[in-house]
């Protein structure tokens, strides 16, 4: 019973991804076209919150719930950074999908999504297992 407020809150978010057409295959394709605004808008709507919120956290000193300070550590540039940003987004454009919503496009009835989310699991096991290897 723990547990039940993170299903609620997924299910509640899961509901929103599907109604604001942000699971759409059709919407991500046409992002990746330039021929819709609908995914920038929303990108850039959950960017300029993410800014607002850091700066909130950082100015007021807010705590977690478990009353430690928050803390945001500077990030390093590396070239894989940019190297992974673009195979990212090179999967995203080919299966319609980032893994934000993959999951709500499975509980939609997409069934092709069970094959992504295998993939995105796939890749993060990879990744895992070359990280060491990779180049910094």
């Amino acid at each position: 019973m723990k547990y039940l407020k993170y299903l609620v809150l997924g299910t509640l978010f899961g509901i929103i991804l599907t109604k604001s057409e942000v699971i759409s295959w059709f919407r991500i394709q046409e992002m990746f076209r330039f021929q819709a605004f609908h995914m920038y808008g929303v990108i850039g709507s959950a960017i300029v919150v993410g800014m607002i919120s850091i700066q909130l956290i950082k100015r007021n000193r807010l705590k977690s719930i478990n009353g430690e300070e928050i803390k945001l550590a500077d990030k390093k540039f590396n070239h894989g950074i940019w190297i992974g940003g673009f195979i990212f987004g090179l999967g995203w454009a080919i299966t319609g999908a980032c893994p934000g919503p993959l999951f709500a496009q499975l509980g939609s009835g997409l069934g092709a999504a069970a094959v992504m989310i295998l993939a995105a699991l796939a890749g993060t096991w990879t990744y895992s297992a070359l990280r060491e290897k990779l180049p910094y």
